[in-house]
């Protein structure tokens, strides 16, 4: 880990075009979404229903949760219908070259790089 917190998660040929790929960092489910030259990182698991976001579709910048129907604003990670009226929590992404590198501590910086 990087002292800004960032993790070499995996390289981006790995993440599906306007597809999840699910990842673990420090024992916390992490959903990757690519969608166009953008990487998105949200926790892994429906405010609603505690099941995996990352076995739902990815559609118009959000990504919608199996089970019940849900979706979560990728940039935000707000609900965008119901049932679910919690958000889930969105991560930092940085891409370096072709590498995707995550941080789980809080910050408000744009940190999408190529």
């Amino acid at each position: 880990m990087s002292d800004d917190g960032f993790v070499k998660v995996c390289p981006l040929g790995d993440i599906p075009e306007d597809g999840p790929l699910a990842v673990e960092i420090d024992d916390t489910p992490v959903v990757l979404v690519r969608s166009g030259d953008e990487v998105f990182a949200l926790r892994d698991v429906c405010s609603h229903a505690e099941v995996a976001l990352s076995e739902g579709e990815v559609y118009d910048g959000t990504i919608e949760c199996w089970l019940h129907g849900s979706c979560f604003d990728l940039r935000t990670g707000k609900p965008t219908n119901p049932p679910a009226s919690a958000p889930v929590p969105t991560y930092r992404v940085r891409l370096d070259g072709d590498d995707v590198h995550v941080s789980l501590q809080p910050g408000s910086d744009d940190d999408q790089t190529t």
